[in-house]
């Protein structure tokens, strides 16, 4: 009879990513051993770690490989990075001549075809990281730019502000300092054509506005 030792794999931050939940990878060895494995067979060992596949110290994984090897079962795991994202960690799974490796996802591949595969990923896995720091440096650099061009253009916007409430100091500051009301400053500039800013006519907030600009020109 076939017999299989299972193992499965998952970090925290995997538990709810979709194909590497431990829901997924039972999915995935279930579909291996009813699809391509020899029959009759038997699972005689199942093994979970929660830890990153970075680390190599992995408990679980320690026993089923022991448990595989001591009674000649194959170790079944669901995708090759379960046992580790390291290629030569699995380099030297696959070295071990008394260990039987499956792997789930890929049924007919053989452990050469396995070695080159998880060096494919950790090269892959390099350039992901390499393009995703890039992006990132670009994003900052863009951001920077767009941040002085917003700080340029605010600058520009106060100056002008300020220049047209400059302009008008020498009726509005009479009229202020004569009592008059916010509303009769407005109707005043009215009167005499002093336009606002978009061509129309005063309101008594804006008055107010030009009147804490002088107070305050910074």
């Amino acid at each position: 009879m076939k017999k299989y030792v299972t193992y499965r794999r998952v970090s925290t931050a995997e538990q709810g990513k979709s194909g590497l939940g431990l829901d997924a990878q039972t999915r995935d060895i279930d579909l291996y051993l009813t699809t391509y494995s020899d029959t009759p067979y038997e699972v005689i060992g199942e093994y979970v770690d929660h830890i990153s596949g970075m680390d190599d110290a992995r408990p679980e994984l320690t026993k089923a490989i022991a448990q595989a090897k001591a009674t000649g079962a194959e170790l079944l795991v669901a995708k090759l990075d379960r046992l580790s994202r390291r290629v030569s960690f699995i380099a030297t799974l696959m070295d071990d001549k008394k260990l039987a490796l499956r792997v789930a996802s890929m049924p007919n591949a053989d452990k050469f075809q396995l070695h080159i595969y998880a060096a494919l990923a950790e090269q892959e896995r390099d350039f992901i990281s390499l393009r995703t720091k890039a992006a990132l440096a670009q994003s900052k650099k863009k951001l920077g730019g767009l941040r002085d061009t917003t700080m340029k253009r605010n600058a520009v916007v106060k100056a002008n502000a300020q220049r047209r409430a400059d302009n008008v100091a020498g009726l509005i500051l009479p009229l202020r300092d004569a009592g008059r009301t916010l509303r009769e400053i407005a109707a005043e500039l009215d009167k005499a054509g002093v336009k606002t800013a978009r061509g129309g006519s005063w309101q008594a907030s804006q008055v107010k506005r030009v009147l804490e600009r002088l107070s305050d020109p910074a």
